[in-house]
């Protein structure tokens, strides 16, 4: 049998999104949203309506402080697994 072979070549000009992380758009913004909601919205937000809700300040001061802490090691995972790039 005879194989063909194939000459790739590569057009600098034009740009291709390529697949990075194996994660699809959609699922990559995703992860981004929930990450930041956690990092700003869970020492905001979260304490807020807990606070509201006659809940104890230290238990209010650990749940928010627990949030962004969460929130930062999702955010460095997405960095690490390169989802998050340039």
């Amino acid at each position: 049998m005879h194989q063909k072979s194939r000459l790739c070549v590569v057009d600098m000009t034009k740009t291709e999104e390529i697949e990075v992380s194996g994660y699809s758009k959609t699922t990559r913004i995703t992860m981004v949203i929930i990450s930041m909601l956690l990092i700003f919205g869970g020492p905001t937000y979260v304490p807020y309506f807990m606070s509201k809700a006659n809940i104890d300040a230290f238990v209010i001061a650990g749940v928010g402080a627990l949030l962004f802490i969460v929130g930062l090691i999702f955010m460095f995972f997405l960095v690490s697994k390169k989802v998050i790039t340039k």
